[in-house]
């Protein structure tokens, strides 16, 4: 017998609509009213995108209505706003979680939401053809495209969670995926609370992950190629630095985490603090080899792996985009007196500059 049906909140323990739960179904309309403006592909692809992996997908956990027949309406709204059945959905869904495969069952709900959204798709091209073939399709199936690899990616190496303010923010958030594996059926308002220190992080949301597969560091040899490149680089990290210098306490030492192979941090750190002694502590050795060619004889290197839990001896720690460990417990534990954590640009921290737009990076100031 499946196990899936344990997975839901069912209907008749949810006595009301909750507040938030109402704010769902405010969105649904607004989704609808977007829809029938006859948007371009693109806006229809990323709503479908975005309604199913928060409000559809918090509905089938958490059913919004107190009452079976209300909820049973929903769901075929829902099927027909995003093209596919809400109730073969839901039950693959529902599967998954109980690690129970992806086969489905058509039952007769299925079968009239599938109905519904073959008289719908059959209107729509009597009616608007143009619309339906040329905008409604593609974006339809760009859309279903952006929910798989929404999908492969929250699992990909292993179920994965993204802690990013503004995506979570934007995805009722739907970025903690692991704590929401661990409790299916917790209110998505209270996810942020089941975060334990164990757990496997991503800086991208699910639907951007495949950029981890790219190598920053290959990023990093290509500055190496291009000298003008080095100097477009330098000067907004410069610029980032020296709005923050001015909340920065008196330094003396920096050490700079993984100086490694085009070291603009420590260049920068010479120009804005041109009296604090600098070290470069990186894994790599062979990238302090290649850092050494640029910087000066008084830049001490090291070879070593920073594991953002021990203290370390300086004033300022500068932490680079490509640190893999855990950056939440640096912006909580900062191990110097100061930090400075280069990070994505969606992470937003109160005192913190935009590096560059192009390169989506932000620089965070961190004082323990």
């Amino acid at each position: 017998m499946s196990h899936a049906p344990a997975l839901v909140a069912r209907a008749a323990r949810v006595p009301r609509i909750a507040a938030w739960d109402s704010v769902f179904i405010a969105l649904v309309i607004g989704h609808v009213v977007v829809l029938a403006a006859a948007p371009p592909w693109y806006v229809i692809a990323v709503a479908l995108w975005w309604n199913a992996n928060t409000i559809s997908h918090n509905f089938i956990h958490r059913p919004f209505f107190g009452t079976a027949r209300a909820n049973r309406a929903f769901s075929f709204l829902l099927s027909l706003l995003l093209g596919f059945p809400q109730t073969v959905w839901r039950d693959r869904h529902l599967r998954h979680h109980a690690g129970l495969g992806d086969a489905v069952r058509f039952s007769r709900r299925a079968i009239a939401e599938i109905a519904g959204v073959a008289v719908l798709f059959g209107a729509m091209v009597a009616v608007a053809p143009e619309f339906f073939l040329l905008r409604y399709v593609p974006g339809w199936m760009v859309g279903l495209g952006l929910c798989w690899l929404h999908g492969h990616y929250e699992h990909a190496g292993g179920t994965t969670s993204h802690y990013g303010r503004l995506y979570n923010l934007l995805f009722f958030n739907d970025g903690y995926h692991i704590e929401h594996h661990a409790h299916p059926t917790l209110h998505w308002t209270e996810l942020p609370r089941a975060v334990e220190h164990q757990r496997h992080a991503s800086a991208w949301p699910a639907v951007l992950r495949w950029v981890d597969g790219i190598s920053l560091d290959g990023l990093e040899r290509l500055v190496l190629r291009w000298p003008r490149l080095q100097h477009s680089v330098l000067r907004c990290h410069e610029r980032a630095l020296r709005k923050l210098a001015s909340a920065l306490p008196p330094i003396s030492r920096v050490t700079v985490i993984g100086g490694g192979l085009f070291p603009r941090s420590a260049l920068i750190v010479g120009r804005v603090l041109p009296h604090a002694a600098v070290t470069i502590l990186d894994a790599e050795p062979a990238h302090l080899d290649i850092a050494r060619a640029y910087l000066p004889n008084h830049v001490r290197l090291t070879a070593g792996r920073f594991d953002g839990r021990t203290a370390v001896d300086a004033d300022l720690v500068i932490v680079p985009l490509a640190y893999q460990g855990d950056r939440r417990r640096l912006y909580a534990e900062p191990p110097a007196p100061a930090m400075l954590v280069h990070d994505w640009i969606w992470a937003v921290r109160p005192r913190g500059v935009v590096v560059s737009w192009l390169l989506l990076k932000r620089l965070n100031l961190v004082i323990r």
